[in-house]
């Protein structure tokens, strides 16, 4: 049905169409408003036989999440930013214990400096903790992932953080589909846990294993992954079938084909991309994109057999790698191997800088010369940074970098 909603609220909604039995909350912003959406579902009765638990941190939320999935129960919990920092121990032991817990993460940048705005480092900065990881491109398939990621999850018994646009979309009001209890129910059965404690029939999970098994463990852990790369597809094709309209999968090409210059990038601003490629393309550039919405497994030979007749690939990231440069192109060149295009590095949006549709024109058409950097930074102001690096040159005591380049500005620090 559709409703006129905040993006956050329709994924609360589709979260408690999925009969969670536990959820764990810890507000962080801007994830607070879906655990409160699920909150009040629980509160008023719309979701039967769930246990609501409010914990005293982001750890908590998550190591409580582990031992309800261990008992058997269907679990979520959500986070953002510091948050998922503050539960890496926890993030690394589900995914070690191969439990198929659920985690919204609403995308949002790690201080220092202090910042609450959109882009993908919080997300990066779990990319190998064995979690699966999809991102949203809007916010119906931010609802559609998450009824998508449960199945998922339970299917191959691994967990999966289903990754949107922090302010972007999870405030964002638009008009969504929200599926019917029904619908659902048809599409998601029952949890049966692979492994489950039971006082029956006892024994141990997450007991310490020694070199001379520790590694076919992890090799398991990195065959479920290999197995998902099969898995992920089938369920969209089900959905598909079942809802009637596209959402998930490993990529979503658009106009890719028969473009020279194909671009890549994650999440939300994929909108502003392929607003950006319909202009250019009505000039006549031959110019498409892929959206990546599982970014772990990576789908390498996906992305290769898309990408294969490009003559260059430019990657828009919302990370940064200090010292390294792009994560997501990182990935993207390991699916090139044996192909001789370039692919490009551009870092944009860091910190919720917009990513507006004339800065991506102008940098689309330098591509197209192949007139960039490796590494490319959109929209940087050079100025102020050659500024503060005289500073730090010209004396030892030059100061705190964030609040220099607040008064370099003109803001208060």
């Amino acid at each position: 049905m559709l409703h006129q909603m905040e993006g956050s609220k329709a994924v609360a909604q589709a979260i408690g169409l999925c009969r969670p039995e536990v959820v764990c909350a810890y507000p962080i912003t801007p994830q607070t408003h879906i655990v409160e959406g699920v909150g009040e579902l629980v509160k008023d009765g719309t979701i039967e036989n769930c246990e609501f638990i409010n914990v005293e941190s982001e750890f908590a939320a998550l190591s409580v999440a582990i031992g309800s999935s261990a008992a058997g129960a269907r679990s979520h919990t959500g986070t953002a930013s510091q948050g998922l920092l503050f539960m890496a121990e926890a993030v690394y032991n589900a995914a070690g214990l191969g439990l198929p817990i659920v985690m919204t993460i609403g995308n949002r940048a790690i201080g220092a400096p202090i910042n609450i705005w959109n882009d993908h480092t919080d997300s990066m900065s779990m990319k190998d903790a064995g979690w699966i990881q999809l991102f949203a491109e809007t916010n119906q398939e931010a609802v559609d992932l998450h009824i998508q990621a449960f199945k998922l999850a339970e299917r191959i018994s691994c967990p999966v953080m289903v990754c949107m646009d922090g302010f972007i979309l999870t405030h964002a009001y638009e008009r969504i589909d929200v599926p019917e209890q029904t619908q659902v129910d048809a599409f998601l059965p029952p949890f049966e846990p692979v492994q489950v404690l039971d006082p029956a029939d006892p024994h141990s999970i997450g007991a310490m294993v020694g070199p001379d098994a520790f590694s076919e463990v992890r090799y398991l852990a990195h065959h479920k992954q290999l197995m998902a790369l099969d898995v992920i597809p089938e369920i969209a094709r089900e959905f598909e079938d079942r809802f009637g309209r596209a959402a998930g999968g490993l990529i979503r090409e658009y106009h890719a084909a028969d473009a020279e210059t194909v671009i890549v990038a994650l999440g939300s601003v994929n909108g502003t991309i392929k607003e950006t490629i319909d202009e250019m393309r009505d000039a006549g550039a031959s110019i498409g994109a892929i959206s990546i919405t599982t970014f772990r497994p990576f789908p390498l030979e996906a992305l290769r057999a898309a990408t294969e007749n490009a003559k260059r690939i430019v990657c828009i990231e919302k990370s940064l790698a200090p010292g390294m440069g792009g994560v997501v192109a990182s990935n993207v060149r390991m699916s090139q191997r044996g192909l001789t295009h370039p692919v490009y590095t551009v870092i944009a949006g860091l910190g919720g800088r917009p990513i507006t549709r004339k800065s991506l024109k102008g940098l689309f058409e330098k591509a197209m010369g192949d007139a960039i950097d490796d590494l490319t930074f959109l929209d940087m102001d050079w100025e102020v940074i050659d500024g503060e690096l005289a500073r730090s040159r010209e004396t030892r005591r030059s100061g705190p970098i964030a609040e220099n380049i607040l008064k370099a500005r003109g803001m208060p620090s």
